[in-house]
């Protein structure tokens, strides 16, 4: 089952930013202001869609993505509510991700791709319009169901050879959402610190191992703290330069939107105008 609303999807430019949990509409303006198109809130609560509609209040452009909301901790209806409740507001501004999330965390992990389903079946009833969704999406099988069942996929944690990869099976149309770590500094130690810290969460998640082992990396590559070649490809170290450049990887591999996470002190309002000037937002 379909929603018959079905409005066009979101234009989301090139580039935009990542970030952990919620964000302040202070930081919105200024991304705004620096030519980021949106701003992505990795695992969002559905309670926390009240500080989104803030960001949306004190921006007049900018796009606000989840990614992703999880299905296990959401029930669908209450998302669903909160999608309905910002769109009457801010009709052309927010996109909402969903995703199974990891089976390392969630008890209830249970038949991942059917439960993913019967949470688009739910969202489908409630009339969240298929343009205005996007699915976490690693392998060949839920990227699929991405041009299906949402606008498209958005990936993470992901080298641009990945990114070629889901492009191939998506063809052109779906939207293709690619994350990137980015250090923007140019501290060759400090940068090595921030991609062990920032990757060593996740050598012990099955989904994303397995993802990057059919990239070619090996179980030599998952010892922590992770090895070079791993540490290199999934967080571009360097200056602002170097991160620009680790974003536009992604483009040329096919995505059409690739939201940096900036990792370390360049998180914050100086790092992100570096990162816009390196990548010629204005």
């Amino acid at each position: 089952m379909t929603t018959n609303s079905n409005p066009a999807p979101l234009s989301l430019g090139t580039y935009g930013v990542w970030r952990f949990g919620s964000s302040s509409p202070e930081l919105a303006v200024e991304l705004e202001a620096l030519g980021f198109s949106a701003l992505w809130l990795g695992n969002p609560s559905v309670s926390e869609f009240d500080g989104i509609e803030r960001m949306l209040d004190a921006t007049e452009t900018l796009v606000v993505a989840t990614g992703i909301v999880n299905i296990w901790a959401n029930p669908a209806q209450e998302v669903a509510r909160g999608y309905h409740r910002i769109v009457e507001r801010h009709p052309d501004r927010f996109l909402l991700g969903v995703g199974a999330g990891h089976r390392e965390n969630t008890q209830e992990y249970t038949r991942p791709y059917q439960a993913l389903n019967d949470y688009l079946d739910v969202l489908d009833e409630a009339e969240v319009p298929v343009s205005r969704r996007v699915l976490a999406a690693l392998g060949p099988r839920v990227t699929r169901l991405s041009m299906e069942r949402a606008v498209g996929a958005h990936p993470y944690l992901v080298p641009p050879e990945h990114t070629r990869r889901a492009r191939e099976i998506l063809g052109e149309g779906p939207l293709l959402v690619t994350e990137q770590k980015v250090v923007v500094d140019p501290d060759p130690v400090r940068a090595r610190e921030l991609a062990v810290e920032s990757v060593g969460v996740y050598l012990g998640l099955s989904n994303y191992t397995n993802n990057l082992r059919k990239l070619g990396y090996s179980d030599e590559d998952f010892v922590a703290p992770g090895s070079d070649r791993l540490l290199g490809d999934l967080v571009t170290q360097g200056g602002p330069e170097a991160a620009a450049a680790g974003l536009r990887a992604h483009a040329e591999a096919g995505a059409d939107h690739v939201v940096a996470q900036v990792l370390g002190a360049g998180e914050g309002a100086e790092g992100y105008r570096k990162l816009a000037e390196a990548l010629a937002l204005k």
